[in-house]
This record gives C-alpha cells, sequence and structure tokens, in this order.
C-alpha cells in the first residue's frame, strides 16, 4: 500500500486538485441521461442524425501513381504485394459492380410486379364500379316502371295512396264460390229466373 503522502493521492481526489471530477456511467439509463444533458447543454449546434446505410463505393483513385509497373522482366520482391493490392481492388470494384446490377434488377423486377398489382386492382375496381352503375341503372329503371304503373292505375279510377305504391288484392274465395253456386242453379232449372215476364209473349188457354 503507498503511504499517505500528498504524491500517493490520485489527483482527480486531491483536494488541492482544479481538475473536475470524472463522471462514469454506471448503467444504461445513466449514459443515455448523460447524452441527452450533453445535447441540452449546447441547443445551438448542430446535431448530425445518422441515416441509412451509406453505399458502398470506391476510393477516388490516387491523383499521381508511384512505381508504375512496367514491361521489364526483372521485377523485384515488392513487386508481388504490389500486384495483390491491385488485384484485390479489381475485384472489390467488379464485385460492387454485380452488386449494383443485381441491386437495379431487383428494383426492375419490384417496380414491374408493383404496375402489374397495381393494374389489377385497377381493372377490378372498374369491373366493380361498372356493376353498381348497373345494378343502380336496373333499380331506378324498376322504379319508374312501377312509377308509370300506379300513374295509369291512378288515371283508371283506381286509389293511389301517398306513397305511390298500389297493393294489389288477390280473388275474394267466397265471392267466387257464390257465384259459382248461382251459375250451377241456373243452368240445372232449380234457381229462380228474374224478369221473366219480359222474355218473349204469354199466350193463355181459352177453356
Amino acid at each position: 500500500m503507498s503511504e499517505p503522502i500528498p504524491e500517493s493521492i490520485p489527483t482527480s481526489a486531491d483536494p488541492r486538485s482544479k481538475r473536475p471530477t470524472k463522471k462514469r456511467a454506471l448503467t444504461p439509463r445513466t449514459a443515455h441521461s448523460a447524452e441527452i444533458e450533453a445535447l441540452f447543454a449546447k441547443p445551438d449546434r448542430e446535431i448530425q442524425i445518422p441515416g441509412s446505410v451509406p453505399k458502398k463505393t470506391l476510393a477516388p483513385p490516387p491523383e499521381i501513381v508511384a512505381n508504375v509497373q512496367g514491361s521489364s522482366a526483372g521485377a523485384g520482391s515488392g513487386e508481388f504485394h504490389v500486384y495483390k493490392a491491385s488485384r484485390r481492388r479489381e475485384y472489390e470494384r467488379l464485385r460492387l459492380m454485380d452488386e449494383e446490377v443485381e441491386r437495379e434488377k431487383e428494383e426492375r423486377e419490384f417496380l414491374e410486379r408493383k404496375a402489374e398489382l397495381e393494374k389489377k386492382d385497377r381493372e377490378k375496381t372498374e369491373k366493380n364500379k361498372a356493376k353498381r352503375e348497373k345494378a343502380r341503372q336496373r333499380k331506378a329503371k324498376k322504379k319508374n316502371g312501377n312509377k308509370e304503373q300506379d300513374e295509369q292505375n291512378g288515371k283508371e279510377g283506381t286509389p293511389v295512396p301517398e306513397g305511390g305504391q298500389v297493393k294489389k288484392l288477390g280473388p275474394n274465395p267466397a265471392a267466387a264460390k257464390a257465384k259459382k253456386d248461382e251459375e250451377n242453379e241456373v243452368l240445372n232449372g232449380g234457381g229462380e229466373v228474374k224478369n221473366a215476364d219480359e222474355i218473349g209473349l204469354v199466350i193463355h188457354d181459352d177453356d
């Protein structure tokens, strides 16, 4: 253990030191709180918000190319590493080109599929719209036909109610039966003949 002398006391714990004490984040909550306090401490400072994943691109080519490989046969041992580095850069360039072509292909297929789905939805919507329009026209035509029939019935003397609809009554079975019985009695000769004196001449025999 070190001796209790001023030199053995940490600088942050020395009361004579003007250095501020270090604040260590003990939990994620305190770390998040410290970040928020740092942001509110300087509200005028511009905040850099990370965007989407940056697109992979190759480094720009150097303006000055040193140690250009020539056509001489006696290349040194250091040229092998230069060749490997140039080959790695070329493979990376080809890989990025392939990824870009694949991305363009996927995007084109997505747009085509999207356009096809939109076309199907539009056709289905137009078909349903035409079907609804036909049903509406058929309903309106039927309503106009009933209205014209009601008007004709009203002109012929049938009382038309306020709603404009006429209720059709079926045949009365009791009246039909009575009429049929009366006709049968007349045909069988059992019924009473009305207004018999008006039919033909009556001749009386002299005794």
